[in-house]
Protein backbone atom coordinates (compact mmCIF):
# COMPACT_ATOMS: atom_id res chain seq x y z
CA UNK A 1 0.00 0.00 0.00
CA UNK A 2 1.28 3.22 -1.02
CA UNK A 3 1.34 6.40 -0.08
CA UNK A 4 -0.78 9.09 -1.63
CA UNK A 5 -1.07 13.06 -1.05
CA UNK A 6 -4.57 13.73 -2.20
CA UNK A 7 -5.34 17.85 -2.11
CA UNK A 8 -8.88 19.07 -3.00
CA UNK A 9 -10.11 22.80 -3.04
CA UNK A 10 -13.56 21.68 -1.30
CA UNK A 11 -13.98 19.54 1.35
CA UNK A 12 -15.27 16.14 -0.76
CA UNK A 13 -18.36 15.15 1.48
CA UNK A 14 -20.97 15.07 1.55
CA UNK A 15 -21.00 14.25 -2.37
CA UNK A 16 -24.05 16.58 -2.71
CA UNK A 17 -22.75 18.77 -5.82
CA UNK A 18 -21.00 18.39 -9.26
CA UNK A 19 -17.25 18.78 -8.29
CA UNK A 20 -17.94 16.85 -4.82
CA UNK A 21 -18.92 14.10 -6.17
CA UNK A 22 -16.29 13.80 -9.24
CA UNK A 23 -13.81 14.71 -5.96
CA UNK A 24 -15.43 12.12 -3.57
CA UNK A 25 -15.76 9.63 -6.07
CA UNK A 26 -11.88 9.98 -6.63
CA UNK A 27 -11.27 9.75 -3.04
CA UNK A 28 -12.93 6.53 -2.56
CA UNK A 29 -11.31 5.11 -5.79
CA UNK A 30 -7.59 6.00 -4.34
CA UNK A 31 -8.08 4.67 -1.07
CA UNK A 32 -9.41 1.07 -2.57
CA UNK A 33 -5.36 0.30 -3.07
CA UNK A 34 -3.84 3.04 -1.29
CA UNK A 35 -3.35 5.25 2.26
CA UNK A 36 -4.99 8.98 1.32
CA UNK A 37 -3.26 11.47 3.04
CA UNK A 38 -6.37 14.12 2.35
CA UNK A 39 -5.92 18.06 2.59
CA UNK A 40 -9.23 20.28 1.66
CA UNK A 41 -10.94 23.40 3.05
CA UNK A 42 -14.02 24.28 3.59
CA UNK A 43 -16.16 26.87 2.16
CA UNK A 44 -20.18 25.98 3.05
CA UNK A 45 -20.48 26.49 6.95
CA UNK A 46 -22.83 23.68 6.53
CA UNK A 47 -20.34 20.89 5.85
CA UNK A 48 -18.54 21.85 9.11
CA UNK A 49 -21.13 19.13 10.71
CA UNK A 50 -19.88 16.74 8.29
CA UNK A 51 -16.51 16.66 9.55
CA UNK A 52 -16.63 13.59 11.90
CA UNK A 53 -17.99 11.52 8.56
CA UNK A 54 -15.03 12.31 6.56
CA UNK A 55 -12.85 11.82 9.45
CA UNK A 56 -14.11 8.53 9.89
CA UNK A 57 -13.37 7.57 6.07
CA UNK A 58 -9.96 9.14 5.73
CA UNK A 59 -8.45 9.34 9.06
CA UNK A 60 -5.24 11.14 7.51
CA UNK A 61 -7.36 14.53 7.31
CA UNK A 62 -6.36 18.21 7.60
CA UNK A 63 -8.89 20.26 7.05
CA UNK A 64 -9.31 23.87 7.26
CA UNK A 65 -12.58 26.52 7.27
CA UNK A 66 -12.28 29.37 5.00
CA UNK A 67 -14.60 32.42 5.61
CA UNK A 68 -15.43 32.92 1.95
CA UNK A 69 -15.75 37.07 2.45
CA UNK A 70 -12.75 37.59 3.92
CA UNK A 71 -10.90 34.66 1.86
CA UNK A 72 -11.82 36.95 -1.04
CA UNK A 73 -10.28 39.98 0.33
CA UNK A 74 -7.30 38.52 1.06
CA UNK A 75 -7.23 36.98 -2.84
CA UNK A 76 -6.83 40.66 -3.98
CA UNK A 77 -3.30 40.23 -3.27
CA UNK A 78 -3.34 39.03 -6.55
CA UNK A 79 -3.69 42.14 -7.68
CA UNK A 80 -0.59 43.69 -6.72
CA UNK A 81 1.47 40.41 -7.04
CA UNK A 82 0.47 39.87 -10.73
CA UNK A 83 -0.83 36.37 -9.89
CA UNK A 84 -4.97 34.72 -10.27
CA UNK A 85 -7.05 35.74 -7.64
CA UNK A 86 -8.14 31.96 -7.68
CA UNK A 87 -4.50 30.98 -6.59
CA UNK A 88 -4.25 33.55 -4.58
CA UNK A 89 -7.45 32.43 -3.03
CA UNK A 90 -6.35 29.08 -1.96
CA UNK A 91 -2.92 30.26 0.00
CA UNK A 92 -2.55 28.90 3.38
CA UNK A 93 0.57 28.48 5.61
CA UNK A 94 -0.87 25.46 7.62
CA UNK A 95 -1.44 23.23 4.69
CA UNK A 96 1.61 23.94 3.50
CA UNK A 97 2.79 22.83 6.64
CA UNK A 98 0.81 19.81 7.23
CA UNK A 99 2.28 18.73 3.46
CA UNK A 100 5.55 19.42 4.58
CA UNK A 101 5.00 17.41 7.79
CA UNK A 102 3.61 14.22 5.94
CA UNK A 103 6.19 13.97 3.29
CA UNK A 104 8.86 14.09 6.14
CA UNK A 105 7.06 11.30 8.32
CA UNK A 106 5.63 9.06 5.73
CA UNK A 107 7.53 9.53 2.45
CA UNK A 108 4.82 10.21 -0.26
CA UNK A 109 4.83 8.12 -3.47
CA UNK A 110 2.65 10.42 -5.70
CA UNK A 111 0.25 13.41 -4.86
CA UNK A 112 -2.96 13.50 -6.62
CA UNK A 113 -4.51 17.07 -6.89
CA UNK A 114 -8.15 18.12 -7.68
CA UNK A 115 -8.64 21.59 -8.93
CA UNK A 116 -5.54 23.38 -10.26
CA UNK A 117 -5.62 25.91 -7.74
CA UNK A 118 -4.21 23.55 -5.34
CA UNK A 119 -1.36 22.48 -6.92
CA UNK A 120 0.61 24.87 -5.12
CA UNK A 121 0.69 23.10 -2.28
CA UNK A 122 2.49 19.82 -4.47
CA UNK A 123 4.65 21.55 -6.51
CA UNK A 124 7.34 22.13 -3.48
CA UNK A 125 7.39 18.09 -3.42
CA UNK A 126 8.19 17.76 -6.93
CA UNK A 127 10.64 16.37 -8.43
CA UNK A 128 10.64 13.79 -5.96
CA UNK A 129 6.93 13.15 -5.38
CA UNK A 130 5.27 13.14 -9.04
CA UNK A 131 1.87 15.15 -9.36
CA UNK A 132 -1.27 14.42 -10.97
CA UNK A 133 -3.84 16.84 -11.79
CA UNK A 134 -7.34 16.84 -12.23
CA UNK A 135 -8.20 19.90 -13.78
CA UNK A 136 -11.63 19.08 -14.20
CA UNK A 137 -12.64 22.08 -16.62
CA UNK A 138 -11.01 24.94 -18.12
CA UNK A 139 -11.28 27.30 -15.13
CA UNK A 140 -9.36 30.21 -17.28
CA UNK A 141 -11.59 29.74 -20.04
CA UNK A 142 -14.71 30.26 -17.74
CA UNK A 143 -13.59 33.46 -16.45
CA UNK A 144 -12.38 34.76 -20.05
CA UNK A 145 -16.02 33.66 -21.01
CA UNK A 146 -17.77 35.64 -17.68
CA UNK A 147 -16.05 38.89 -19.07
CA UNK A 148 -18.61 39.99 -21.91
CA UNK A 149 -21.58 39.39 -19.70
CA UNK A 150 -20.85 41.91 -17.32
CA UNK A 151 -19.76 45.97 -16.88
CA UNK A 152 -16.61 47.35 -16.02
CA UNK A 153 -14.74 46.59 -13.99
CA UNK A 154 -16.30 43.19 -13.49
CA UNK A 155 -15.41 42.28 -17.13
CA UNK A 156 -11.67 43.90 -17.22
CA UNK A 157 -11.36 41.76 -14.03
CA UNK A 158 -12.75 38.20 -15.49
CA UNK A 159 -10.46 39.28 -18.27
CA UNK A 160 -7.66 39.62 -16.45
CA UNK A 161 -8.27 36.57 -13.96
CA UNK A 162 -8.91 34.39 -17.14
CA UNK A 163 -5.85 35.19 -18.88
CA UNK A 164 -3.49 35.08 -15.27
CA UNK A 165 -5.40 31.75 -14.50
CA UNK A 166 -4.35 30.45 -17.85
CA UNK A 167 -0.98 31.14 -17.49
CA UNK A 168 -0.57 29.25 -14.15
CA UNK A 169 -2.67 26.29 -15.66
CA UNK A 170 0.07 25.88 -18.13
CA UNK A 171 2.53 26.33 -15.71
CA UNK A 172 1.47 23.50 -13.20
CA UNK A 173 0.74 21.32 -16.64
CA UNK A 174 4.43 21.97 -17.60
CA UNK A 175 5.39 20.39 -14.34
CA UNK A 176 2.70 17.23 -13.76
CA UNK A 177 3.27 13.75 -14.75
CA UNK A 178 -0.05 13.82 -16.29
CA UNK A 179 -3.36 16.14 -16.31
CA UNK A 180 -6.87 15.28 -16.89
CA UNK A 181 -9.87 17.29 -17.84
CA UNK A 182 -13.66 16.17 -17.89
CA UNK A 183 -14.40 15.89 -21.41
CA UNK A 184 -12.58 15.68 -24.58
CA UNK A 185 -13.78 18.91 -25.52
CA UNK A 186 -12.28 20.45 -22.37
CA UNK A 187 -9.20 18.50 -23.29
CA UNK A 188 -8.99 19.86 -26.84
CA UNK A 189 -9.34 23.24 -25.76
CA UNK A 190 -6.34 23.07 -23.30
CA UNK A 191 -4.38 21.66 -25.85
CA UNK A 192 -5.20 24.30 -28.48
CA UNK A 193 -4.48 26.88 -25.17
CA UNK A 194 -1.25 25.12 -23.85
CA UNK A 195 -0.07 23.41 -27.06
CA UNK A 196 3.60 22.58 -25.10
CA UNK A 197 1.80 19.80 -23.12
CA UNK A 198 -0.60 18.28 -25.30
CA UNK A 199 1.05 15.25 -25.08
CA UNK A 200 0.63 15.17 -21.25
CA UNK A 201 -3.44 15.79 -21.50
CA UNK A 202 -6.28 13.16 -21.25
CA UNK A 203 -10.08 12.87 -20.82
CA UNK A 204 -11.14 11.26 -17.31
CA UNK A 205 -15.01 11.31 -17.92
CA UNK A 206 -18.01 11.85 -14.94
CA UNK A 207 -19.78 9.06 -13.55
CA UNK A 208 -23.29 9.13 -11.69
CA UNK A 209 -24.13 6.73 -8.99
CA UNK A 210 -27.23 4.40 -10.72
CA UNK A 211 -27.86 2.38 -7.52
CA UNK A 212 -28.44 5.45 -5.29
CA UNK A 213 -30.08 8.25 -8.27
CA UNK A 214 -32.90 5.28 -9.69
CA UNK A 215 -36.33 5.52 -9.43
CA UNK A 216 -38.17 4.40 -5.82
CA UNK A 217 -40.77 2.61 -5.80
CA UNK A 218 -43.55 4.37 -3.22
CA UNK A 219 -41.39 7.73 -3.49
CA UNK A 220 -43.63 10.36 -2.17
CA UNK A 221 -44.32 13.24 -4.74
CA UNK A 222 -42.90 16.95 -3.01
CA UNK A 223 -45.25 18.26 -5.43
CA UNK A 224 -48.68 19.41 -5.60
CA UNK A 225 -51.23 16.75 -7.66
CA UNK A 226 -52.74 19.60 -9.55
CA UNK A 227 -49.34 20.85 -10.78
CA UNK A 228 -47.05 20.64 -13.77
CA UNK A 229 -43.54 20.61 -12.70
CA UNK A 230 -40.62 21.40 -14.17
CA UNK A 231 -36.98 21.25 -12.04
CA UNK A 232 -33.72 22.52 -12.17
CA UNK A 233 -31.18 21.40 -9.88
CA UNK A 234 -28.11 22.56 -8.49
CA UNK A 235 -25.72 24.57 -6.57
CA UNK A 236 -27.10 28.52 -6.35
CA UNK A 237 -24.41 29.65 -5.47
CA UNK A 238 -22.47 29.12 -8.83
CA UNK A 239 -22.96 31.83 -11.35
CA UNK A 240 -23.29 29.67 -14.65
CA UNK A 241 -26.45 28.57 -12.34
CA UNK A 242 -28.04 31.22 -11.94
CA UNK A 243 -27.68 32.59 -14.84
CA UNK A 244 -29.24 28.99 -16.54
CA UNK A 245 -32.57 30.18 -13.82
CA UNK A 246 -32.83 33.42 -14.88
CA UNK A 247 -32.59 32.99 -18.33
CA UNK A 248 -34.97 30.20 -18.07
CA UNK A 249 -37.80 32.64 -16.04
CA UNK A 250 -37.37 35.59 -18.25
CA UNK A 251 -37.24 33.98 -21.66
CA UNK A 252 -38.79 30.83 -21.86
CA UNK A 253 -41.77 30.77 -17.86
CA UNK A 254 -44.07 33.38 -19.20
CA UNK A 255 -44.58 31.36 -22.42
CA UNK A 256 -44.52 28.15 -21.14
CA UNK A 257 -47.35 29.17 -18.60
CA UNK A 258 -49.55 30.53 -21.16
CA UNK A 259 -49.42 26.92 -22.70
CA UNK A 260 -49.39 25.01 -19.62
CA UNK A 261 -50.96 27.32 -16.62
CA UNK A 262 -50.42 24.87 -14.31
CA UNK A 263 -46.58 24.82 -14.75
CA UNK A 264 -44.18 25.64 -11.88
CA UNK A 265 -40.68 25.95 -12.51
CA UNK A 266 -38.90 24.58 -9.74
CA UNK A 267 -34.88 25.82 -8.36
CA UNK A 268 -34.16 22.98 -6.41
CA UNK A 269 -30.06 23.87 -4.79
CA UNK A 270 -28.33 24.88 -1.61
CA UNK A 271 -27.05 28.52 -1.17
CA UNK A 272 -29.08 30.09 -3.58
CA UNK A 273 -28.37 33.88 -3.65
CA UNK A 274 -29.94 37.05 -3.35
CA UNK A 275 -30.78 36.85 -7.23
CA UNK A 276 -32.23 33.62 -7.45
CA UNK A 277 -34.39 34.23 -4.17
CA UNK A 278 -36.16 37.23 -6.20
CA UNK A 279 -37.26 35.13 -8.93
CA UNK A 280 -39.80 33.44 -6.31
CA UNK A 281 -43.29 33.63 -7.07
CA UNK A 282 -46.55 31.99 -8.36
CA UNK A 283 -45.37 30.06 -10.55
CA UNK A 284 -41.87 29.34 -9.15
CA UNK A 285 -40.32 27.49 -5.95
CA UNK A 286 -36.56 28.22 -4.67
CA UNK A 287 -36.74 25.34 -2.23
CA UNK A 288 -32.77 26.22 -1.23
CA UNK A 289 -31.23 22.90 0.33
CA UNK A 290 -33.48 19.42 0.14
CA UNK A 291 -32.56 16.32 2.04
CA UNK A 292 -33.44 14.69 -0.58
CA UNK A 293 -32.88 15.68 -4.31
CA UNK A 294 -34.00 12.46 -5.99
CA UNK A 295 -37.68 12.96 -4.87
CA UNK A 296 -37.79 16.16 -7.23
CA UNK A 297 -36.42 14.41 -10.22
CA UNK A 298 -38.33 11.58 -10.05
CA UNK A 299 -42.02 13.35 -9.85
CA UNK A 300 -40.97 16.18 -12.37
CA UNK A 301 -43.10 16.70 -15.98
CA UNK A 302 -39.72 17.48 -17.07
CA UNK A 303 -35.81 18.17 -15.83
CA UNK A 304 -34.24 21.48 -17.70
CA UNK A 305 -29.97 22.26 -17.61
CA UNK A 306 -30.36 25.86 -19.43
CA UNK A 307 -26.53 26.69 -18.68
CA UNK A 308 -25.42 29.21 -21.63
CA UNK A 309 -21.63 29.27 -19.52
CA UNK A 310 -21.01 25.83 -18.22
CA UNK A 311 -19.31 23.62 -20.13
CA UNK A 312 -18.06 19.83 -19.40
CA UNK A 313 -19.92 16.83 -18.22
CA UNK A 314 -22.77 18.10 -15.70
CA UNK A 315 -23.45 15.61 -12.69
CA UNK A 316 -27.41 17.14 -12.91
CA UNK A 317 -27.89 15.77 -16.23
CA UNK A 318 -26.37 12.37 -15.66
CA UNK A 319 -28.56 12.35 -12.12
CA UNK A 320 -31.73 13.19 -13.78
CA UNK A 321 -30.99 10.70 -16.84
CA UNK A 322 -29.95 7.67 -13.88
CA UNK A 323 -33.73 8.83 -12.59
CA UNK A 324 -35.47 7.77 -16.27
CA UNK A 325 -36.12 11.43 -17.13
CA UNK A 326 -34.99 12.90 -20.28
CA UNK A 327 -33.33 16.44 -20.00
CA UNK A 328 -33.81 19.66 -22.44
CA UNK A 329 -30.55 21.51 -21.84
CA UNK A 330 -27.72 23.16 -24.39
CA UNK A 331 -25.65 21.69 -27.25
CA UNK A 332 -23.07 22.52 -25.03
CA UNK A 333 -23.81 20.07 -22.04
CA UNK A 334 -25.87 17.35 -24.71
CA UNK A 335 -22.31 17.24 -26.54
CA UNK A 336 -20.04 16.21 -23.43
CA UNK A 337 -22.42 13.47 -22.93
CA UNK A 338 -22.36 12.31 -26.32
CA UNK A 339 -26.29 11.50 -26.27
CA UNK A 340 -28.68 12.25 -28.59
CA UNK A 341 -32.80 12.65 -28.66
CA UNK A 342 -33.50 9.10 -28.94
CA UNK A 343 -30.96 8.33 -25.34
CA UNK A 344 -33.38 11.43 -23.31
CA UNK A 345 -30.71 14.27 -24.08
CA UNK A 346 -32.79 16.55 -25.87
CA UNK A 347 -30.90 20.17 -27.38
CA UNK A 348 -31.84 23.65 -27.25
CA UNK A 349 -29.94 26.48 -28.13
CA UNK A 350 -32.34 29.03 -27.93
CA UNK A 351 -35.08 30.04 -25.51
CA UNK A 352 -37.83 29.22 -28.05
CA UNK A 353 -36.19 25.67 -28.86
CA UNK A 354 -36.25 25.09 -25.17
CA UNK A 355 -40.56 26.37 -25.31
CA UNK A 356 -40.86 23.91 -27.73
CA UNK A 357 -38.86 21.01 -26.41
CA UNK A 358 -40.65 21.12 -22.93
CA UNK A 359 -43.73 21.14 -24.85
CA UNK A 360 -42.88 17.80 -26.64
CA UNK A 361 -42.02 16.47 -23.88
CA UNK A 362 -45.08 17.46 -21.90
CA UNK A 363 -47.73 16.60 -24.54
CA UNK A 364 -46.48 13.26 -24.65
CA UNK A 365 -46.38 11.61 -21.20
CA UNK A 366 -45.81 8.24 -22.53
CA UNK A 367 -42.63 8.95 -24.83
CA UNK A 368 -41.29 11.22 -22.59
CA UNK A 369 -41.46 7.75 -19.78
CA UNK A 370 -40.24 5.95 -23.04
CA UNK A 371 -36.72 8.61 -23.51
CA UNK A 372 -36.51 8.41 -19.68
CA UNK A 373 -35.56 4.63 -19.72
CA UNK A 374 -33.13 4.66 -22.22
CA UNK A 375 -31.44 7.39 -20.87
CA UNK A 376 -31.02 5.45 -17.51
CA UNK A 377 -29.59 2.42 -19.63
CA UNK A 378 -26.90 4.97 -21.81
CA UNK A 379 -25.92 6.01 -18.11
CA UNK A 380 -25.53 2.57 -16.74
CA UNK A 381 -23.29 2.07 -20.14
CA UNK A 382 -21.25 4.87 -20.48
CA UNK A 383 -20.78 6.47 -17.03
CA UNK A 384 -19.41 3.90 -14.45
CA UNK A 385 -17.16 5.92 -11.56
CA UNK A 386 -14.52 3.17 -11.30
CA UNK A 387 -14.38 2.59 -15.29
CA UNK A 388 -13.44 5.83 -15.81
CA UNK A 389 -11.54 6.58 -12.71
CA UNK A 390 -8.95 3.55 -13.10
CA UNK A 391 -7.21 5.75 -16.40
CA UNK A 392 -5.83 7.67 -13.66
CA UNK A 393 -3.92 4.74 -11.99
CA UNK A 394 -1.49 4.27 -15.05
CA UNK A 395 0.00 7.60 -14.67
CA UNK A 396 0.88 6.75 -10.65
CA UNK A 397 4.47 5.43 -9.89
CA UNK A 398 4.76 1.33 -11.05
CA UNK A 399 5.12 0.80 -7.06
CA UNK A 400 1.16 2.48 -6.43
CA UNK A 401 -0.56 1.21 -9.98
CA UNK A 402 0.32 -2.45 -9.74
CA UNK A 403 -0.75 -2.54 -6.18
CA UNK A 404 2.14 -4.22 -4.86
CA UNK A 405 2.96 -1.47 -2.67
CA UNK A 406 6.48 0.28 -2.37
CA UNK A 407 9.25 -1.04 -4.27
Amino acid sequence: MANILYLVHRMPYPPNKGDKVRSYHLLRHLQRHHRVFLGTFIDDPEDVAHVPALQALCPDLYIEQLNPRSTKLLSARGLLTGRSLSETYYRHAGLHRWVREVQAKHKLDATVVFSGVMAQFATPLLPQVPMLVDFVDVDSSKWAQYAPEHRWPLSWLYRREGARLLAYEREVARQARQSFFVTPNETALFQSLAPEVAGRVQSISNGVNAEYFSPQVGSVSPFAADEVPVVFTGAMDYWPNIDGVCWFVEQMLPELVQRWPQLRFYIVGRNPTPQVKALAGPRVVVTGTVPDVRGYLQHAAAVVAPLRVARGIQNKILEAMAMEKPVVTVPSCADAIGAGFEFGVVRAATAPEFVQALDLLLLSPEKTAELGRAARQYVLKHFSWEAHLSALDAWLPPQVSDGRGRA
